[in-house]
């Protein structure tokens, strides 16, 4: 069994009943976010790449948790410094955690961290096994081919994909994400944060009422099962 809870933007919390993670806790300053930092309870906080809106409350949770950050090379060392517990990984490598496996996949973007814009390496996506299930975060990304090949070489449960345009994959590219993904159920996120990325989802789940993947809308507090 693996619960999932949509926390905002591409904050993303997941449970077996056992462990609990967390991905991009972007939490403080979220208008979208349901709950406080201080309310997040977690053994691991997996981190995409290093925009504040992603990064967010990442290293305050690890340390009130006493919980360990998964994060590509670079993004680990930065973290590290500030005084967080932490994994370092990176793009194509996989690691069996207490919890499940966690492979890292490309992701297109950028990844700079704090008001310096500090250099964090490359961006990534999280492939999560956990309770039996299979979890997708693509983290923030444009559409790239080999999405193909992650979903001809995983089956995929649950697909949590970026909507919102302008930093991201659009609702187009997204539907065309799944396609390649072939998940069981795909969530769209990353959208209406923010001015810029106001897009209605059911702009793309009315794009994809043909395809075999169920998409479901939730928001933000609201769980699913994988």
């Amino acid at each position: 069994m693996l619960k999932v809870t949509y926390l905002g933007h591409s904050c993303v919390a997941a449970t077996d009943g056992e462990h609990n993670i967390i991905i991009d806790p972007f939490i403080t300053n979220n208008p979208q976010a349901p709950i406080g930092a201080d309310d997040i309870e977690v053994d691991y906080v997996l981190l995409t790449h290093g925009h504040g809106d992603h990064l967010g409350d990442a290293i305050p949770i690890a340390k009130k948790n006493d919980a360990t950050i998964i994060a590509p090379f670079e993004l680990a060392v930065y973290v590290a410094k500030l005084g967080a517990e932490v994994h370092h990984m990176h793009i194509g490598g996989a690691y069996n955690f207490p919890f499940g496996r966690v492979k890292l996949t490309i992701a297109h973007h950028g990844s700079a961290a704090g008001e310096e814009l500090a250099y964090t390496g490359n961006p990534c996506g999280f492939l999560i096994t956990m309770g039996g299930k299979t979890l997708y975060h693509p983290g923030d990304t444009g559409l790239f081919y080999d999405m193909k090949l992650i979903g001809d070489m995983n089956s995929i449960d649950l697909a949590f994909l970026p909507i919102g345009d302008n930093f991201t994959m659009g609702v187009d590219d997204a539907v065309k994400a799944v396609e390649f993904l072939q998940p069981q159920k795909v969530v769209p996120m990353h959208y209406k944060t923010f001015p810029v990325i106001d897009v209605e989802p059911t702009e793309f789940s009315d794009k994809l009422k043909a395809s075999p993947t169920e998409v479901i809308i939730i928001e933000p507090g609201e769980s699913l099962e994988a």
